[in-house]
């Protein structure tokens, strides 16, 4: 009967636990965050598809080899956020196979598909900070790599040639 009382206890503490992860540093900045990085020099590296996944949901990112892009969901619509490619010959370019279902942060489950799936409606991810990503990491980043440059208060894109910035 303790057993039970136990396993009872510890399963209804897990469902009241909301994750929050620190990656590259001792714990999260603040509370409302989900997903935070460290301050070294690099960045997160989107997944690499040859075609648009159907199945996404918006604020989806990835990079698209056929189209040499780097992509989000907006809504229902896909946005080039790279405006020119070219990017096809670089060596960092990840071809490898999809390697598992994912991993959730912030819940137990997700109906949403994604490698990495951020489940909160009260947290956020704060992407690796870096400033200047063009000469801090320069040309030797992966395709993909997403920063937020601190110099330009602004995302950055690198796509295996040039680095994007969006404000």
């Amino acid at each position: 009967m303790k057993k039970y009382i136990v396993f009872i206890c510890f399963t209804l503490i897990c469902f009241l636990v909301n994750a929050q992860v620190a990656i590259g540093k001792p714990n999260v900045s603040n509370n409302s965050t989900l997903l935070d990085f460290g301050t070294d020099n690099k960045g997160i590296v989107l997944p690499t598809v040859s075609t648009n996944p159907s199945d996404a949901v918006a604020g989806t990112f990835i990079v698209n080899s056929t189209s040499q892009s780097i992509n989000m969901l907006e809504g229902t619509t896909w946005k080039n956020l790279t405006l020119n490619g070219g990017f096809s010959a670089n060596p960092f370019l990840n071809t490898g196979a999809d390697v598992g279902n994912g991993v959730i942060i912030g819940a137990n489950i997700s109906s949403k598909p994604g490698v990495l799936v951020l489940e909160s409606s009260t947290r956020a991810l704060i992407l690796p900070y870096v400033a200047n990503p063009h000469t801090t990491i320069g040309n030797n980043a992966s395709i993909g790599t997403i920063v937020y440059d601190t110099t330009s208060d602004s995302l950055a894109l690198f796509d295996g040639v040039n680095w994007h910035y969006w404000q």
